[in-house]
């Protein structure tokens, strides 16, 4: 459905140490990186980019947004919520189950260090 989503950083560089770390327990890997800009996932498919805002304004993080990644299986959510702790992230809900959205949905929310909320979830039965 997305191409790409973008995460604004007042420096994309230190955030992009933060990203390497938490994004490769779900095998999202960096696939381009300049000074102030990181790019994950691949160069045709889906992908995320680090960087400031395109308007020269001070960056902020949106209230009511965040980005969902998906995990291959549930010890990928709990490895990516970890690690986001370990990165100087924040939890904004352990994982888990929550079945109030579908009887498998196993997912776990994070803040990175300047206050982009982030998700991992896993759809399947199976973890």
């Amino acid at each position: 459905m997305f191409s790409h989503v973008t995460i604004g950083s007042q420096d994309p560089d230190k955030a992009a140490i933060f990203y390497d770390a938490v994004l490769a327990t779900l095998g999202i890997e960096p696939f381009y990186k300049r000074q102030g800009r990181a790019s994950y996932g691949t160069l045709t498919g889906p992908k995320v980019f680090i960087g400031t805002p395109f308007d020269g304004e001070p960056h902020h993080a949106g209230n009511g947004w965040h980005a969902a990644f998906l995990a291959p299986n549930r010890a990928a959510v709990d490895a990516f919520h970890a690690r986001a702790l370990e990165m100087g992230g924040t939890s904004e809900g352990a994982p888990g189950l929550r079945p109030h959205y579908h009887p498998n949905y196993y997912g776990a929310y994070i803040r990175d260090p300047e206050g982009n909320k982030l998700q991992a979830v896993c759809h399947s039965k199976k973890g």
